[in-house]
């Protein structure tokens, strides 16, 4: 019989009961943040989706139950969260439909060219800023210690069929910087939307998707204010 939890995790439910989720009570616990993003991404039900750093398998999850693309793929490279991830896949019956596999984004142990989406929820800051957090999976997930943006740009590019799209979320005040970087990929940015805390405040996070080897040209969709939709 598969132990779904086990001491020191929780089982926490989304979607309206339609998903359950294990993971650390006191570790590392994903945010809205993963939600919105999994909520931005837009799919077909051909598509076959790469989910780089899936932690606890939240977004390749979400995107299974709503979206319903043909397959995902879920890379992680921290042995708890692997395994959290392969527990709440077979908890939410999606084995047709997800897989989860241990690894780094740097040397990845997947083939080139498969999929049709990336989509990532990388670490907000830099190595040299801010104070890292003494829990290593907490401090992967935050700052740029194991991965860094350039690495995941590179991996998503390896990944990508042509004109394949990458989904990520990422700070407001770092959106020039990846601009830049994501050009420099040949991954043009074409969808933007700002997520605000509230309507007086500045901007916090941004989603953002690029088009491998597309042309210019950004749609810029309506703000998200404070956790978006209640129903995620």
């Amino acid at each position: 019989m598969t132990v779904v939890s086990k001491a020191g995790e929780t089982v926490d439910i989304f979607l309206n009961g339609r998903l359950k989720i294990v993971q650390s009570q006191r570790g590392y616990r994903f945010s809205v943040d993963a939600l919105l993003l999994a909520d931005f991404v837009l799919t077909g039900d051909e598509d076959m989706v790469a989910d780089l750093g899936a932690g606890c398998g939240i977004i390749s999850l979400f995107l299974a139950v709503k979206k319903k693309p043909r397959f995902i793929v879920g890379l992680e490279l921290q042995d708890e969260l692997v395994s959290q991830a392969r527990r709440n896949v077979a908890l939410n019956k999606l084995a047709e439909k997800v897989a989860i596999i241990q690894g780094d984004l740097r040397h990845l142990p997947l083939s080139t060219g498969f999929a049709d989406i990336v989509v990532c929820n990388p670490p907000y800051r830099t190595a040299q800023s801010g104070r890292i957090n003494p829990d290593v999976g907490k401090a992967i997930a935050r700052h740029e210690i194991a991965v860094s943006l350039d690495a995941i740009l590179a991996a998503s590019k390896a990944l990508l069929k042509r004109k394949g799209r990458l989904a990520l979320i990422y700070p407001a005040n770092r959106m020039a910087e990846i601009f830049t970087k994501m050009r420099r990929a040949r991954l043009e940015p074409k969808r933007l939307q700002i997520i605000f805390p509230d309507s007086a405040s500045e901007a916090k996070l941004a989603l953002i998707e690029g088009r491998l080897q597309a042309r210019p040209g950004l749609k810029i969709l309506p703000p998200i204010f404070g956790q978006g939709d209640d129903s995620l």
